[in-house]
């Protein structure tokens, strides 16, 4: 959850830096001076390179960029770039960027996430790359061993493009190429733990150069990523955010519970999150946010406006005011959930106590929580030895699972003036959620939300565990 280990050095941890540390950082304050064509020298691809990805990447087609192979040898830049810019992102300052980037690298490097998909620049514009090095390119071979990516958006576009990386390892497609951010939504907790700052400058213009120069000389750090499995009874119909698919209908693990009532069919989904899994209050003020954000989308035109919706929403929705809610059985989340982990080196399930008040549980993966907080807090060593917990870091195996009472207990972990109630640190998690008189809960996976519903009967299981593989990415510091 802390920052994590640079690669080749598991001892090296990237600095954590405060809150207020990282906004002043954010504002542009730097001493890197820049030349423009030494930059373009060695980001930019040969033109022919750029046309070939690009042809592969429209005709959806990995042999059709072969028309723009050139004969003779050509030297490969020395830091190859790509970048995926979120148009919709930033307010104006997406599209804007986008422009800026294009004429700053080239058209065939830049890439709108509207128009072409990570998935698609995945399996045709670095297809295209190994082809064309199978046939004997050397530019493309070195090209595709050495890029980086950076990516202009917010946490969610982040995760949406190392998902698409990772089906590199599935494939057995190394590398997988690095990943840094130019922080362009609300929260930006990834860019955050990996030093990139919680907002794009306001002198935003030479900001862009330094990003492009970090991230082509940035050392790489490895982080986690984790895979959520949701089993819930057949026959409910269910809106999924981008970040989770469906899977066809499935039986429930063998070694679930064997005193749950167990539905013949289940439907299951499945994703994977980066940064945090949540359920209850936390997720239902995301849910309504993003709702009312889509239905009223000038309300919402930069990350200033979105946090003042935010905390209005969170308000509204009786997180203040838990006494006025007319069941009592609405107010814990220990009335309806049961959470069973397995421990570091562990292969046994074990039951751990929900406390009670508890509204929301977390499971954290990242140092960063909620636009640059840290709810788990920094534990002394007697406190981590007294808990039998151990310091946290994104590429440590485990995640750190701790709850949230009423919004006053939420506030005031926020403001880091006391940490979150905290529960348990798990190398894989198991949700039991039972519905009795709740008829939906809300849930999400980094920022991105959905509505659950809950069956009386039957039991929803969440079962969360670690990747195989490991996502690299750049340190921005």
């Amino acid at each position: 959850m802390d920052s994590p280990s640079s690669i080749g050095n598991d001892s090296s941890r990237i600095v954590n830096r405060s809150f207020l540390v990282d906004s002043f950082r954010s504002c542009g304050i730097s001493g890197i001076r820049i030349d423009t064509e030494d930059l373009r020298k060695k980001i930019l691809f040969p033109e022919y390179l750029g046309l070939a990805m690009q042809d592969s990447i429209r005709c959806k087609d990995p042999t059709a960029g072969e028309i723009h192979v050139c004969d003779g040898r050509i030297d490969s830049p020395e830091s190859p770039i790509v970048v995926f810019v979120n148009s919709k992102s930033g307010g104006r300052l997406g599209n804007v960027l986008k422009g800026k980037l294009q004429h700053l690298i080239c058209e065939q490097q830049v890439f709108d996430l509207s128009v072409v998909k990570p998935p698609e620049f995945v399996q045709y514009g670095l297809a295209c790359l190994e082809n064309l090095a199978g046939l004997g390119d050397d530019c493309a071979k070195e090209v595709r061993e050495k890029l980086r990516v950076l990516v202009a958006g917010g946490d969610g576009t982040v995760g949406w493009v190392l998902g698409s990386l990772q089906e590199l390892n599935w494939q057995g497609r190394e590398p997988v190429p690095p990943i840094g951010i130019i922080p362009l939504g609300t929260g930006n907790d990834l860019s955050r733990s990996f030093g990139w700052g919680g907002s794009f400058p306001f002198a935003w213009r030479a900001a862009v150069k330094r990003s492009l120069y970090k991230a082509i000389t940035g050392p790489l750090c490895r982080l986690d990523s984790w895979h959520v499995l949701v089993s819930m009874p057949s026959g409910e119909n269910i809106e999924l955010p981008h970040s989770l698919r469906h899977l066809e209908e499935c039986t429930l693990a063998q070694d679930m519970d064997a005193d749950a009532a167990l539905p013949e069919k289940s439907t299951c989904f499945e994703g994977v999150f980066y940064n945090y899994y949540s359920i209850g209050m936390d997720a239902q003020v995301a849910y309504g946010f993003h709702h009312l954000r889509d239905e009223k989308p000038y309300l919402a035109h930069g990350p200033i406006a979105n946090k003042l919706i935010y905390s209005g929403y969170s308000f509204t929705q009786g997180w203040f005011c838990t006494p006025c809610m007319s069941d009592p059985s609405f107010r814990e989340l220990k009335n309806i959930i049961m959470v069973h982990i397995k421990r570091a080196n562990c292969s046994e399930w074990e039951e751990v106590p929900v406390p009670s008040s508890v509204r929301a549980i977390v499971a954290l993966n990242l140092h960063h929580y909620g636009s640059g907080r840290n709810p788990w807090g920094t534990l002394s060593p007697e406190y981590l030895e007294k808990k039998g917990f151990v310091e946290a870091h994104a590429d440590d195996g485990l995640l750190e699972i701790f709850g949230l009472k009423q919004g006053w207990h939420a506030s005031f972990v926020m403001a880091e003036l006391i940490s979150a109630k905290h529960i348990a640190q798990a190398a894989a998690i198991r949700f039991e959620i039972r519905g009795g008189e709740w008829k939906q809960a809300f849930m999400q996976t980094d920022g991105e939300p959905w509505k659950q519903p809950l069956n009386n009967k039957y039991s929803t299981f969440v079962e969360i565990k670690r990747v195989p593989y490991q996502s690299i990415m750049i340190s921005g510091d």
